[in-house]
């Protein structure tokens, strides 16, 4: 069992950087991949990012690719969400996942955060 936990979110704007946290409960949160999601209002969730249990690979979606960055500490249980030149159009509520093993970009993950939420003010 995993449980995760995420902050860091808030009010911005366009142009600003913000970095998200999510911390995890449980044990072998290395044999996890971590995947960042992300839901605005009316849409579905989508996709963000994702990272290997060792942290050597990452994926992103094209929509962020270049301004946001993924990361983790093991020892720490932690997987960050670096996000620069945020724009209007990252404005959601942003999910970290847990999917035992391998990395997805789709909702097939294991375990689920609360969410934060991002606002990206113009």
């Amino acid at each position: 069992q995993v449980q995760l936990v995420e902050s860091g979110g808030g009010l911005v704007q366009a142009g600003d950087s913000l970095r998200l946290s999510c911390a995890a409960s449980g044990r072998t949160f290395s044999s996890y991949a971590m995947g960042w999601f992300r839901q605005a209002p009316g849409k579905e969730r989508e996709f963000v990012a994702a990272i290997s249990g060792d942290g050597s690979r990452t994926y992103f979606a094209d929509s962020v690719k270049g301004r946001f960055t993924i990361s983790r500490d093991n020892g720490q249980m932690t997987v960050y969400l670096q996000m620069n030149s945020l724009k209007r159009e990252d404005t959601a509520v942003y999910y970290c996942a847990a999917r035992k093993i391998f990395m997805s970009t789709t909702n097939n993950y294991d375990y689920w955060g609360q969410g934060t939420q991002v606002t990206v003010s113009s």
